[in-house]
């Protein structure tokens, strides 16, 4: 009860707040990249205009009007802190301030239908981005339609002067086109894509002690125009597509390509995303605990194929449950185990209840049994895997929120000093629990 009445105020001073300074509003969604695509347009927008991001996983019905407010720290529990957050939006609301932002850019979560509705009627957005559409959070929608007619939310409300930025690789969100009223500009590696990426590949070299990453490198064509593109440390070609719907965002707003391309000079990884992490024993760990999903899960193998290694080396996938998928999560989990035995991997290990599906599809598809490990918690890998990692291995770590599989890197990086600057979850809310 007390949360509904907080969620109330709270969208009513934020609708306030809008009404008031009248900034650009860029709504981002997708069941997948959401967090990666909001970087992006955010590092190329910083150089361009003043603007105000979400920050961290600020993007459901108290994070959003936190974000149009200007608190970057939920008070949680503290009465005295949501005080403070009201006196601070009423003087918003009541004094013009020259120094809000021109631009809001704000990730809009859906785990259940309607959130996307509910977070428009705070914030109409100019901007409308979808990254994908799949089946992450299915169990509160039951069909995959049923998703992305959520998400078709965001386009059908953007004006005729606004703009929808669109996934063309993305069929589902590509159909979307026909619900905008607005402009339209797509995005992808299809050779229908408004503004389309070329020649994807990880720029690395394979040396004794490991492979050293340097980043994904393509090229963007647009208008007839073809420009280089780096992106630092980045293996993920996940992080290709965001790139790509940064530059669309910034293309509709007028600015120069070739601008906007210098922005990601300045591109770092988020924590639990495709991260690159030094791992004990020279082995480098790839860090994608922030969550989890099937099509998330197919990209970050797809990924680790693609990485060099010597011979004596060993790719190892460790994996946990894939949450939120309701009836089809026993057949999600065992599709998993069937895409890794066609991989280039030497070593499954999966954590968790319903992970146990990954195991007995890789097994009863050809993956080697010795090979394949099944553990409760992420803790109890930590021994096992500690005694096993060779010089050049390469260790790709993925599962669900809840799973909190960042504690497993924390025990194997080789710095685990480092672990509040690099990993997810390292507030003492979450380190306490």
């Amino acid at each position: 009860m007390l949360l509904k009445i907080l969620q109330k105020i709270l969208a009513f001073m934020a609708k306030k707040i809008i009404k008031r300074h009248k900034p650009l509003v860029i709504g981002i969604t997708g069941s997948v990249g959401k967090s990666s695509a909001k970087q992006m347009i955010s590092l190329i927008l910083k150089d361009q205009m003043d603007i105000r991001e979400s920050k961290g996983n600020y993007n459901n019905e108290i994070g959003v009007p936190l974000t149009i407010i200007g608190i970057s720290k939920s008070p949680g529990k503290n009465v005295l802190g949501w005080f403070r957050v009201f006196i601070f939006a009423l003087i918003k609301i009541i004094f013009k301030k020259r120094f809000y932002p021109k631009i809001l850019v704000l990730e809009m979560a859906a785990d259940r239908p309607g959130d996307i509705e509910y977070l428009l009627k705070i914030a109409a957005c100019n901007i409308g981005v979808i990254t994908a559409i799949s089946s992450a959070h299915i169990e509160f929608f039951e069909s995959l339609e049923n998703i992305a007619k959520e998400k078709s939310s965001l386009i059908s409300n953007l004006p005729e002067n606004g703009w929808a930025i669109l996934n063309m690789d993305d069929k589902r969100v590509a159909g979307l086109r026909n619900a905008a009223k607005a402009q339209v500009l797509t995005y992808g590696f299809d050779s229908q894509a408004d503004l389309r990426g070329l020649g994807l590949e990880i720029d690395q070299t394979l040396k004794p002690e490991g492979p050293i990453i340097n980043g994904l490198q393509f090229k963007v064509s647009y208008r007839g125009n073809v420009i280089p593109v780096f992106l630092p440390k980045a293996i993920s070609f996940s992080q290709a597509y965001s790139a790509l719907a940064g530059l669309a965002v910034g293309l509709a707003l007028g600015f120069n390509l070739i601008d906007l391309v210098q922005s990601f000079e300045k591109h770092k990884n988020l924590p639990g995303r495709m991260n690159l992490i030094s791992g004990i024993n020279k082995s480098l760990i790839i860090d994608d605990t922030y969550n989890s999903s099937p099509r998330a899960v197919e990209a970050a193998l797809e990924t680790l194929n693609k990485i060099e290694i010597n011979s004596q080396a060993s790719r190892w996938v460790i994996l946990g449950d894939m949450l939120e998928l309701g009836e089809i999560s026993q057949k999600a989990h065992y599709q998993i185990g069937e895409k890794i035995n066609k991989e280039k991997i030497d070593y499954l290990i999966v954590v968790g209840k319903e992970a146990g599906a990954i195991a007995q599809g890789a097994r009863e598809n050809g993956f080697i049994n010795e090979n394949v490990f099944i553990f409760e918690n992420s803790m109890a890998v930590t021994k096992f895997l500690k005694s096993r990692i060779k010089t050049g291995d390469v260790i790709l770590i993925k599962g669900s929120q809840k799973m909190r599989l960042e504690r497993l890197v924390k025990e194997i990086m080789l710095q685990p000093r480092m672990a509040k600057k690099c990993l997810v979850r390292q507030s003492h809310y979450w380190l306490k629990n």
